[in-house]
């Protein structure tokens, strides 16, 4: 099997790769920048360029079956700030890629959106794919757009696709000097002995699911025939910002001080996604534990860092 991975060098990309590789896929990874925290893959090709160069995409996409598309200059943290950034570095490109797409006639389409954002405030506990999709903050929207945008795609020209709706992921490789990610962001504080920064009083609540386990879904998700789905991919259980400080003190045996500040107005109380269309559908199930998933990304902080 051949694949693209648009963002491949990043975070959540890397992992992919390294998934990818098991079962010896044939990869092209397509990003700006090289890994961070590691050199390059000798069985990896990797080219280089920003998302809107339509030239090289053309020439990128025509290596691969499948394209996974993670490929993203926005956070939630950022987005609200410039909307107008969000809309010509990846709205735009994207559109374009999906012409791309369908020109090549790929066998399928994966795009990372973003299950935390999509759905705005939950009006249930636990949130299916099937919830309304509400976003309060702009990354959400931005998203939700580009999700829009591939189902048009699907409908007017037959483009098959796959929409992932990851919850928090965490683990090995994720940016500990970084502004996303608390998990890395926490662990990345205590190791310099800094201050962690809580906005609002601790009590909200997030998914988080181990990088590996996302990525094996994801996998599982591009070898489906079906050609329109959409997946969140989470661990299903929620776990407080509060909790999980407590959690990361008792595991790093490390004590630190936590300075709260205002809540932020994009930032939604709890969300956690149901994860039950994937079991029954990948036959996927998450496996990392926790407190399991932050002792290795903790061994892996200490050593980088």
């Amino acid at each position: 099997m051949k694949a693209v991975i648009l963002g491949g060098n990043g975070f959540i990309g890397s992992h992919l790769v390294d998934e990818l590789l098991i079962d010896d896929w044939d990869i092209t990874v397509y990003d700006r920048n090289p890994e961070h925290f590691r050199p390059p893959l000798k069985r990896v090709n990797y080219v280089f360029g920003e998302l809107g160069n339509k030239s090289l995409l053309q020439k990128v996409i025509s290596k691969g079956d499948i394209v996974f598309h993670l490929a993203s200059s926005a956070t939630p943290q950022t987005s609200g700030e410039n909307p107008f950034h969000d809309i010509q570095a990846d709205l735009l490109p994207t559109i374009t890629l999906l012409d791309i797409c369908v020109q090549k006639r790929i066998r399928k389409l994966l795009f990372f959106s973003s299950g935390g954002t999509v759905y705005g405030i939950p009006e249930t506990g636990i949130v299916p794919e099937t919830h309304p999709t509400n976003p309060i903050s702009s990354y959400g929207i931005l998203k939700l757009t580009i999700e829009k945008y591939i189902q048009t795609y699907h409908h007017l020209y037959g483009l098959p696709f796959t929409i992932i709706r990851p919850s928090n992921p965490y683990g090995e490789r994720q940016n500990p000097l970084g502004s996303q990610g608390v998990i890395a962001v926490f662990l990345g504080k205590i190791k310099r002995e800094l201050p962690i920064i809580l906005f609002g009083n601790g009590s909200i609540t997030r998914d988080f699911i181990h990088v590996s386990d996302l990525v094996k879904a994801v996998k599982l998700a591009s070898l489906k025939t079906s050609q329109n789905d959409v997946f969140n991919i989470g661990s299903g259980s929620g776990t407080s910002l509060t909790s999980l400080v407590e959690l990361i003190k008792t595991i790093t045996l490390l004590k630190t001080e936590v300075n709260n500040l205002p809540k932020r107005a994009f930032d939604i109380q709890q969300i956690v996604l149901d994860p039950c269309l994937a079991n029954l559908e990948l036959g996927w199930h998450p496996v990392i534990k926790l407190d399991d998933g932050i002792t290795t990304t903790w061994d892996w902080i200490q050593k980088s860092l």
